[in-house]
């Protein structure tokens, strides 16, 4: 299921060091890496001659750093802007999985900040793993995946047993998030049987072998999936992002979505392990 991955580089190291602990993912060990640096353009023909050296050497660095087979990997250098440039790339490739780096940023702060994390997410409809700048995972182990009835949270789901399914000692959680403003309540002994979402959950992990573990809470989503992935002390997180922007409006940025409640905004930024977005292509 993620046979390509683009892995957009920015000089920082950190969307490297996240590939390299996922390439010991059995399931992943095989996919055909792209590593992309974008130079921005410049107002002289001599800062863009620095900006593409620079950018050859944050290249070769990555590559280097990565240390995967030779015949996996390729580069790509490419002139533009970041945020429209590696949603091209993605769809040139075709990329199963695309790879960044965040500085977790809230809302209005991204987009005053022009966040190329944050935009690429809105106009691309591929799976997207955000890494942000203060957090390293050495080992891919849990993987929590937030469930409920959506199409987005399936899709998660399927790509979280893609994971596991030929991982030793690897563990899923499932997490389901009942929604009452009116406090939190945590019941992590919930029993599948007592929730139809993690039910049909846990059977179609069964049918991979996945061991799975089911939690389950109360209160204001984001907050709990966040303070759930932090009391199981998870490697990875998993969490769905229906796509509500009309199709005539896949080139524009959701500003309504950006500054409003937002939960995948929210979880990317407050997530104290690295997150995977993903929404169904509709």
């Amino acid at each position: 299921m993620i046979e390509k991955i683009l892995l957009a580089v920015s000089g920082l190291g950190h969307a490297e060091e996240m590939l390299k602990t996922l390439a010991a993912v059995p399931s992943i060990s095989s996919a055909k890496v792209t590593v992309l640096h974008v130079v921005p353009n410049q107002s002289s023909a001599e800062a863009m001659t620095a900006k593409w050296e620079e950018g050859g050497k944050i290249l070769a660095k990555a590559i280097q750093q990565l240390n995967l087979d030779p015949s996996k990997v390729s580069s790509i250098l490419r002139q533009g802007d970041p945020k429209s440039v590696v949603c091209q790339v993605a769809d040139e490739i075709e990329a199963d999985l695309i790879i960044m780096g965040s500085r977790g940023l809230k809302r209005l702060q991204s987009i005053l900040s022009n966040s190329v994390s944050q935009y690429v997410f809105q106009l691309s409809s591929r799976p997207m793993l955000l890494v942000k700048d203060d957090i390293y995972v050495k080992r891919i182990n849990k993987i929590m995946v937030a469930m409920d009835n959506s199409d987005a949270a399936k899709h998660c789901l399927k790509l979280a047993l893609f994971l596991l399914r030929d991982l030793k000692g690897g563990e899923l959680i499932l997490a389901n998030v009942n929604t009452d403003l009116r406090g939190k309540s945590a019941d992590t002994g919930v029993s599948a049987e007592q929730n139809p979402i993690l039910a049909n959950a846990i059977a179609e992990a069964k049918k991979y072998g996945v061991q799975a573990r089911c939690v389950s809470s109360s209160g204001k989503p984001g907050e709990e999936i966040c303070r759930l992935a932090d009391d199981y002390k998870v490697d990875l997180l998993l969490l769905g992002s229906p796509d509500r922007r009309p199709s005539i409006a896949k080139s524009l940025v959701d500003i309504d979505r950006l500054l409003g409640a937002s939960l995948s905004d929210y979880v990317r930024v407050n997530a104290t392990c690295p997150v995977l977005l993903a929404r169904t292509v509709g």
